[in-house]
């Protein structure tokens, strides 16, 4: 198989989850580690993983940068998270922080799709997933020149060339593009990685 190129990771970690008890969602529990830990470790072979969002642990390797505003929503998140990534680093993975069930083997796939100005995963129902995809960076960054704080991330990357991969999900197994919006989603969430975890590994 070719050799992929480098790329980084900027996942998005902000926001409080106010149906969670107004937590920091990305670090909610599933399967004996967060949510934002099991993103960061299917980027583990990135050449830089950035989190976007407050102040929070994450590991010693990993740069932590903060939106203006805060709070401005995804646009002016990922462009901070741009910001930090070098040039010469043509590719970005850019991945929502709260996708307990994202692997590493997904991640791969979606960088050897990556033909246009970027891939992204559509779902079972047929939704884009807008935080779950590999876009080149440079491309990025003029999209997002001159987007306004709360824009629509979606408008933002519509005029791209996009291509759409559809990961088959195997019986028995949670979609990659699983998040923890509500109680009811968090606690299927966690009954489903105390089953094991997609790459067949627990805790």
């Amino acid at each position: 198989m070719t050799e992929l190129p480098p790329y980084a990771a900027v996942v998005l970690a902000g926001g409080r989850a106010a149906r969670l008890g107004g937590q920091p969602k990305p670090q909610l529990d599933v399967g004996g580690r967060t949510m934002l830990g099991a993103v960061l470790a299917a980027v583990a072979d990135a050449q830089l993983r950035v989190v976007v969002g407050p102040p929070q642990e994450v590991p010693g390797n990993v740069v932590l940068v903060r939106e203006r505003p805060p709070g401005g929503g995804p646009v002016p998140a990922l462009a901070a998270g741009l910001a930090a990534v070098p040039d010469t680093v043509d590719v970005v993975a850019v991945l929502a922080g709260d996708l307990p069930f994202l692997t590493p083997q997904l991640v791969a796939g979606l960088r050897e799709r990556l033909t246009g100005d970027g891939v992204l995963v559509v779902d079972d129902t047929g939704r884009d997933q807008l935080l779950l995809g590999v876009w080149r960076t440079a491309v990025l960054r003029v999209a997002l020149s001159g987007a306004r704080p709360h824009a629509p991330l979606r408008s933002v990357l519509g005029p791209l060339a996009v291509r759409r991969h559809r990961p088959v999900v195997p019986p028995g197994q949670a979609a990659p593009w699983t998040d923890c919006d509500t109680p009811a989603e968090l606690a299927a969430a966690r009954a489903t990685a105390a089953r094991g975890l997609p790459d067949g590994s627990s805790g």
